[in-house]
Parts: C-alpha cells; sequence; structure tokens
C-alpha cells in the first residue's frame, strides 16, 4: 500500500453536508456536535435546505479542522447522531 499525500492541508475550514428528519432540535443539535470540534463555530453560519415535501432538512456545516484525525471523528459523531440520516 502506498502512502498519498494529503488532499487537504490542515488547518481548514471544510464543509460537511448532514441530512435528517425536518424535526425540532435537528440544527442546534447539530450546531452543538459542530461546536464540540469547532469551539468557535457559529451556528449563524449553518446553512440550511428542506427537501421538497418538508420533510427532511439538508444542513451544510463549514467548520475548522485541524487534523485529519479530528474530521474523521467529526463524520463518526454525526454518522451516529440518532438524528441524522445521512452525512457527506
Amino acid at each position: 500500500m502506498t502512502n498519498s499525500p494529503e488532499l487537504l492541508t490542515f488547518p481548514c475550514r471544510f464543509p460537511i453536508k448532514v441530512m435528517g428528519a425536518h424535526a425540532d432540535g435537528f440544527v442546534d443539535a447539530m450546531a452543538h456536535v459542530a461546536r464540540a470540534f469547532d469551539p468557535g463555530f457559529d451556528a449563524a453560519s449553518i446553512e440550511v435546505r428542506a427537501s421538497r415535501a418538508g420533510r427532511y432538512l439538508g444542513l451544510t456545516l463549514t467548520v475548522q479542522v485541524h487534523s485529519r484525525e479530528q474530521l474523521d471523528e467529526l463524520y463518526r459523531t454525526l454518522t451516529t447522531h440518532p438524528m441524522v440520516s445521512v452525512v457527506l
């Protein structure tokens, strides 16, 4: 197995797309997770898009990350959150 060069240069701002049911508290819960990894995260920066039928929300969270390990742990935390359906 060959080591490939890192595609990202850390630290960097990284957008993560999160989808879940359009439920009370979803945006706040995702902001809370983002702040756990990026204490300076501003919830007002979350981009929110409702699905056509309005049953789901798509969020874009742009977080400041300092390492691949931190980014991987953020993905793991989001994908295991009970309110989250998909993380991209």
